[in-house]
């Protein structure tokens, strides 16, 4: 330290790197004098070292001087202010520059030099600043003494890294809000969050931001230089994401000297700090970084100057003294600052400078250039707005007119739109800001002090937020800053399993099963997965016991083939040792270990097993019971196949049966029927989805395909479906159909029962559509499943007119039940023999099938519309197939039309032929044997008749010979046929 040996006030230069401790031997000599007053480079400086001097002299000793904010108690005796804003008239004891190598600044460089040049304390004057200063300060000032302070810890170099990779508590620094806010996006996504520092940004905001970064709530800082001017974080790193800035006139490389400034902000007091590049930089020069290794730079030989001896007589006249350079050639003119460029700008507008006439209007003009623009948008809206402000401040005795200032702030008081939008509007209400703080120019300026310093605020709070929304992810930040502490973390689970981890939602608990809530941010992911198994590894525990005392109700089986505990998956089904003892699989969970996996195990499997026996009583009774011979290999055989099995498939067995088996059976609820063998009770809903999951799980499927419909009789046969589903399921594929097997038991009763009543010929009429909910055309493909053969024959119509008269004139007679009506004339019409009344055909056949009808309809809804097509659509296909069922095939005459005939279709047995002859009553003889003639051979190359087509003048290849005579037709009616019962009537009638 240098000691003067001359009289009067004192003047110290504490020079070094950062983290020397200037600015706090600073704050320390101010109040241990009686007053004081120390400049700051910055708003936000002045403001923090307010705060730390009201804590130790109480707030009425302590006054906040800025362009925008001003706090001034009567009693204040120690003043903290910017540079700028320093009320150098005032005698004070102390009085203090910080960071005065910002004399150098092309800027602001003027303000800095003049305070440097004139500012003094009465009794002590210093300044702070970097060590390149003092050459300045030699030259420029007498008597100085200089003290250089060596930084408290060390500061290196560690080369490039990318941004994943940079380590916690670092700050990355770039040079424009696009590239801040580029950084930060990127950071959020790799790293979980990150503050954002801008000069831009009000000091309120900055504050916010930067408290984010200090208490933790994210490990890295997005800045431009801004963080260089003293800004005290507790940085370990600083990465250079680009070494460029535009100055505001020229796009620039960074000096060793900024640089410094800038990297000297890692590294706190005792704690070392380091630098290095990151991005797309890929390092930095060796000689700089051994220049901020040794914190050794060049001096500086020039500072930024301008006259402060301003002459006012005249636009011309001030404009030519501001532009007067110095004759110390230390002393540098600065380059055209802004309240130049606006004197010019504002000087060639002719009411201006037909206004600023004379050396008050002059003065007026120049304080008007030198409000600030905080918007630095570089159009003529700061130009424009000033013109206004001169125009109504040169009135004599006038002020800013109320509505007009009032609409002017309106405009500001807006809190919508996205970071760009605030961040413009913060700064032009700053500009309103500074304005109210000019007392001579209000009306009543501490209203419109406290207005603005409002919306300032809000505007900044609500920007704050809104940049903590994209650049932060909180719950990221929680979870990482909780992390960190060793206690347990508070942990919260709703009645839905949202799981909340200090307050943050993470995700959901299903079961044991931790669900994490969905981010694009692998490290966030993280971040949320280490919280999430701090959290709940204490509430998994406590699930596991609940578990294994909750009752069987708390459980279920789903479709996908999983356990269900609560709703909550917690494991799934295999394959077993047989089909009803299906095994466990726990679902994975990384908060089991091997013994509560174990205890899970256990309970389900006592679960699946006493639900099996439950709802499948039916089936197990049937494993359990000890029988001996063929009736214990058909029940083995049923209990695999679920309850159901083909009657083709243990044909052997059921042959071999006596009747105390039988009986043995009907006791278990087994039907032998005659397409199936089921058990009627496994039929029922719940047991057949039951049996369904079984189905699936035996044969390691991964999910139950879908069921048919409760109720419904029959469905659509799905070839992508096994038959072995379909029988699990109670239903048995037939042609287009499956059937459920009793409605199809049923369904072949019926058919037999109408085949013996008709010789032999089925059709698929209403009573029997109705029992499988079906159309005609699939109830034919149903027949030709079961061994059912479609018969084409050609009857006339005058036949078929014949039997409609027999119908019509006995019509009075039979009086069925309205809804039953058709039903029973369709039945009486076309199923009864000739012999037999057509009351007979409603009371013996159309009653039974109308109860089955009706059990079917109540089942399931569906059932209706079908029946109701065939009873429209196919009654009269039904009625024409029994006319010609029943009529004489020698009734077609040789000369009559082809358009006289109708093609009728019916079914018979395909194994009819097998069986051989017999008598018609029990349908022993087919359809084509009867047309053929009883003489006529049998086998495939016996003669078919010719049945009158478009050939009909040839024989069957169309030769041309002629055809033998048809025989001679014989009179006689056959008593058997209906046309005897319609001889009898007509001569009855007369």
């Amino acid at each position: 330290m240098q000691i003067s040996t001359r009289s009067g006030p004192r003047i110290l230069a504490i020079l070094g790197p950062t983290n020397t401790g200037k600015t706090h031997l600073a704050m320390e000599r101010m109040l241990a004098h009686t007053s004081g007053m120390i400049g700051f480079p910055l708003r936000l400086l002045a403001r923090e070292n307010y705060d730390r001097a009201v804590a130790r002299v109480g707030k009425g000793a302590v006054a906040l001087i800025t362009g925008e904010e001003r706090i001034v108690p009567k009693s204040a005796r120690y003043f903290l202010c910017t540079v700028e804003a320093m009320p150098v008239s005032k005698q004070v004891d102390f009085l203090g520059i910080d960071e005065i190598q910002m004399c150098a600044d092309p800027e602001r460089g003027h303000v800095f030099t003049d305070r440097l040049l004139h500012a003094r304390g009465l009794n002590e004057t210093m300044f702070m600043g970097a060590e390149t200063i003092r050459p300045v300060i030699r030259k420029l000032i007498d008597n100085v003494e200089f003290d250089t302070r060596a930084r408290f810890s060390t500061l290196a170099y560690n080369g490039s890294k990318k941004i994943q990779r940079l380590p916690g508590q670092s700050a990355i620094v770039t040079f424009s809000a696009q590239e801040v806010y580029a950084v930060a996006e990127l950071v959020r996504r790799q790293k979980g969050g990150a503050a954002v520092v801008l000069g831009a940004l009000s000091p309120r905001t900055r504050n916010a931001q930067v408290e984010m970064f200090q208490n933790g709530e994210v490990e890295h800082l997005i800045a431009t230089d801004a963080i260089g001017m003293g800004l005290n974080l507790d940085l370990n790193h600083v990465a250079f994401a680009a070494l460029h800035k535009f100055d505001g006139q020229f796009n620039r490389g960074l000096s060793a000297a900024e640089m410094a400034q800038i990297a000297g902000r890692a590294g706190r007091h005792m704690n070392d700090g380091t630098f290095g590049v990151t991005g797309n930089l890929s390092g930095i020069d060796p000689d700089i970084i051994e220049q901020i290794e040794a914190h050794e730079f060049e001096p500086l030989a020039k500072v930024f100057w301008r006259n402060a001896r301003l002459d006012f007589r005249s636009v011309e006249a001030l404009q030519k003294s501001l532009r007067r350079r110095s004759d110390n050639p230390t002393l540098v003119l600065t380059r055209e600052p802004v309240d130049e460029v606006m004197l010019d700008h504002l000087s060639q507008n002719e009411d201006v400078a037909r206004i600023a006439s004379a050396p008050d209007r002059v003065q007026l003009l120049w304080e008007v250039c030198q409000i600030p623009d905080f918007r630095n948008i570089h159009t003529d809206t700061h130009p424009r707005l000033l013109t206004s402000i001169y125009r109504f401040l040169a009135k004599p005795n006038s002020k800013l007119p109320v509505d007009w200032l009032g609409e002017q702030v309106l405009r500001m008081d807006r809190y919508d739109g996205d970071i760009d939008q605030l961040s413009s509007r913060l700064a032009g209400i700053r500009v309103w800001t500074y304005v109210s703080h000019k007392h001579h120019w209000l009306e009543d300026a501490n209203h419109w002090q406290d207005r603005t310093r409002a919306i300032e605020d809000k505007l900044s709070d609500v920007l704050h937020e809104r940049l903590t929304q994209r650049f932060v992810d909180r719950r990221t930040s929680v979870l990482l800053k909780s992390l960190k502490d060793k206690s347990e973390l508070m942990s919260t689970i709703t009645a839905n399993g949202e799981v909340q981890v200090e307050g943050e939602y993470v995700g959901r608990l299903e079961g044991f099963r931790f669900i994490a809530d969905e981010t694009d941010a692998a490290f966030e992911g993280k971040a949320i997965a280490s919280a999430a198994r701090r959290a709940l590894t204490g509430e998994i525990a406590q699930r596991v016991k609940q578990l294994e005392t909750d009752e069987d109700d708390k459980f279920a089986v789903n479709g996908q083939l999983e356990v269900l505990w609560n709703s909550s998956v917690v494991g799934g089904l295999k394959k077993g040792d047989t089909v009803l003892s299906p095994d466990i699989q726990v679902i994975d969970s990384e908060f089991f270990d091997g013994p509560a996996r174990e205890r899970v195990r256990t309970r389900l499997q006592n679960f699946i097993n006493a639900h099996i026996e439950a709802r499948l009583k039916m089936l197990t009774r049937l494993r359990d019971c000890q029988l001996p011979g063929p009736i214990r290999g058909l029940l083995f055989q049923l209990n695999e196949g679920l309850g159901c099995v083909p009657r083709s498939d243990l044909e052997s067995l059921i042959k071999d049966l006596g009747d105390e088996d039988r009986k043995a059976l009907a006791k278990l609820g087994v039907r032998l029927g005659v397409e199936t063998v089921h058990v009627l009770d496994a039929l029922k809903p719940d047991p057949v989805e039951l049996r369904g999951i079984l189905w699936a799980v035996a044969r390691d499927l991964e999910a139950l395909p879908e069921l048919p419909p409760a109720g419904r009789t029959s469905v659509p046969n799905d070839r992508s479906n096994s038959k072995g589903f379909y029988l699990a399921a109670g239903y048995m594929p037939v042609g287009p159909l499956a059937a459920r097997v009793d409605m199809l038991e049923r369904f072949a009763a019926l058919l037999r029962q109408k085949a013996r009543e008709n010789d032999g010929k089925v059709k698929p009429d209403p009573d029997l559509l109705s029992l499988l909910g079906c159309t005609v055309e699939q109830a034919e493909g149903v027949f030709t499943a079961l061994g059912w053969r479609a018969e084409v024959v050609k009857v006339s119509k005058a036949e078929l007119d014949a039997k409609e008269a027999v119908k019509t004139a006995d019509a009075p007679v039979a009086a069925p039940a309205p809804e039953a009506a058709a039903t029973s004339e369709v039945a009486a019409t076309a199923d009864a023999p000739a012999e037999t009344s057509v009351e007979t055909p409603a009371e013996t056949v159309a009653t039974p099938v109308a109860k089955a009808t009706d059990e079917v309809a109540s089942a399931s809804s569906e059932v209706s519309p079908l029946k109701e097509e065939a009873e429209q659509g196919g009654i009269a296909e039904a009625v024409a197939v029994d006319a010609a069922a029943d009529a004489p095939a020698e009734a077609a005459a040789d000369g009559e039309a082809e358009s006289e005939f109708v093609e009728i279709k019916y079914f018979v047995r395909v194994d009819r032929r097998k069986r051989g002859g017999g008598n018609a009553g029990k349908g022993q003889r087919g359809p084509r044997q009867e047309a053929r003639g009883k003489g006529a051979p049998k086998g495939k190359g016996g003669q078919r008749p010719n049945r009158g087509g478009p050939n009909k003048g040839g024989d069957r290849q169309g030769n041309g010979q002629a055809r033998p005579a048809n025989p001679a037709k014989n009179n006689q009616i056959n008593e058997d046929s209906p046309f005897a019962k319609l001889k009898e009537m007509l001569a009855a009638k007369g």
